[in-house]
């Protein structure tokens, strides 16, 4: 990937985490802030997909998906928990 590229879709994705954090922050009820995190850990794991090509390690890759499984069964968890009062 040649650097521009990259550094321009790490500003782009620094950009959409911002955006994120504000909508977390500013978000009214909690499922909106739930949908608002799971999508703040997808973008975490965009970067670590773009650090893993720049780097050329499969470790970072490993990192995004422990990530990515985690947001999983959290969200699943939380909905869950604000849907019934118990999270399983």
């Amino acid at each position: 990937m040649p650097p521009l590229l990259f550094n321009l879709a790490l500003i782009w994705l620094a950009a959409i985490v911002l955006i994120t954090i504000i909508s977390v922050i500013r978000a009214e009820s909690l499922l909106s802030r739930l949908l608002a995190a799971d999508m703040l850990t997808l973008i975490l794991v965009a970067v670590l997909v773009l650090f893993a090509q720049r780097e050329g390690s499969a470790y970072y890759l490993d990192a995004a998906l422990i990530l990515a499984l985690l947001s999983f069964v959290g969200v699943i968890a939380a909905g869950r928990y604000y849907r019934s009062g118990s999270p399983f």
